[in-house]
Parts: structure tokens; C-alpha cells; sequence
């Protein structure tokens, strides 16, 4: 049995479901104090609009070490071409409405108006970030996430243009490596962020981490332009 949850008490990780991959927990709400008692504890919320809040924990964790992403030659040419301006914390509700916006023939999105309207008061509490992708007055690619002592969760990326997502997350990896963060927490597995240099990660190891990195006390912010040099 899946337990419903009252309050912020997560039941342990270990607990989670192996099918579906993850899931732990049904019900309680996305408040601050909820949102950022999951993510310290290494879960996170997932559902669509006809279900009721769902938790997970999958096994294995995809992350993604800064220093460790994996720029191709086509990538750094853009990059170095400065095809796009990148901008840190200027549309945070604009990045996630874009990350909402159905793709391809899928009307559907797991990013709810109650999933955004959370994730903007935790952007106003100053922990949640977008780092976003213009071409002149245009947002055309970007991503937002969480960030906790020296941890980054990513939640979603979009691009309309090509590399536009790409770009943000090498200037989101570099500022990370600058700021000595540990991770960058991808969640599920997929290829894409597997060719990026994403790595699979135990569940056990994942969380022990968490509990070192998210355990530094680093005052929430609004972000602005990465610290020391970009090197691409």
C-alpha cells in the first residue's frame, strides 16, 4: 500500500515502489515547507492534472556532476558564437509556462497551474532558479530547478530553437562548477541527458550525498551572472 500522506513526514525512501520506479507517497500539498522537506530527503512531486500529488524516489538517480557535462564540438561553437544571451532569474514564470506547453501531438503536461504556482513562491523565496536562452527580446529555450546548499534539482528544459536548451544547461553547469555545487540532480534516465554526461546513481548513494550537500547553509537569493570565467 502506497501511504497517504497528513504532513511533511515522508515515509523512507527504501519504501518506494519498484513498478512504477519510485513512487513512495500520494497526497499533502506542494507548499514551501512540503517542496523543500521532499527535496532534502531526495523526492520529488510528479502527476497530471486527474491525479492527486504523487512523490517519487526512483532507483536509480540520473545526475549530472558540473564539471562533467559533455559538450559536443557543434555545442561549443555556439556557445562560443554566442548565438543566444543567457539571462539567470529574469523570467522564471515565463521558463516554466514554456516547460508546461504541450510538445509534439501530447496535449497533456505534468506541469499543473498548481505545480507553477508553487515553484514560482519558492522562486520568490529565492530558491528556485531559471536560467533561460534569448535571441534578442525572444525566450527561446531555458530550464528552472531548485537549489539546496550544493545540490541543483532540474526540473524541466524547453528550446525553440536549436541548442537553445543546451546552451542554458552549459551556462547552468558552469555556474554550478563555479559555485562548487556537488550535482545536478536529472531524476529519471533518459538519452538525451545520458549523451550530456549524466550519470546513474544509486538510490542509497544519492540520498547520503544529499544529506552532506544540502546540509551547507547557503542563504536563498535571487541569482545574477555566473561568478569567474566561462570556459566552453
Amino acid at each position: 500500500m502506497i501511504p497517504w500522506l497528513d504532513g511533511p513526514a515522508f515515509p523512507p525512501v527504501e519504501s518506494a515502489l519498484s513498478e512504477p520506479n519510485g513512487l513512495l507517497a500520494v497526497g499533502g500539498n506542494l507548499s514551501p515547507d512540503w517542496l523543500l522537506a521532499a527535496y532534502r530527503r531526495g523526492i520529488f512531486p510528479w502527476y497530471s492534472a486527474d491525479q492527486p500529488i504523487l512523490w517519487w524516489s526512483p532507483d536509480p538517480r540520473l545526475v549530472l556532476c558540473p564539471p562533467k557535462m559533455r559538450i559536443s564540438r557543434s555545442l561549443r561553437r555556439t556557445l562560443r558564437q554566442g548565438r543566444f544571451e543567457v539571462r539567470f532569474d529574469t523570467a522564471f514564470r515565463a521558463v516554466v509556462a514554456s516547460c508546461a506547453a504541450p510538445r509534439g501531438t501530447d496535449p497533456g503536461t505534468w506541469i499543473t497551474a498548481e505545480m507553477q504556482e508553487a515553484y514560482q513562491r519558492l522562486h520568490e523565496l529565492g530558491y528556485a532558479h531559471s536560467v533561460e536562452s534569448w535571441a534578442g527580446d525572444e525566450l527561446v529555450g531555458g530550464l528552472y530547478g531548485i537549489a539546496l546548499g550544493r545540490a541543483f534539482f532540474g526540473e524541466s528544459m524547453f528550446s525553440r530553437r536549436p541548442d537553445a536548451s543546451k546552451v542554458a544547461l552549459a551556462h547552468l553547469a558552469n555556474h554550478l562548477k563555479q559555485q562548487d555545487f556537488a550535482v545536478i540532480d536529472c531524476q529519471m534516465t533518459t538519452p538525451h541527458l545520458l549523451s550530456l554526461g549524466a550519470e546513474e546513481m544509486s538510490r542509497r548513494e544519492f540520498c547520503a550525498g544529499l544529506a552532506s550537500w544540502t546540509r551547507e547553509d547557503r542563504p536563498p537569493q535571487r541569482w545574477t551572472q555566473p561568478s569567474g570565467p566561462e570556459v566552453f
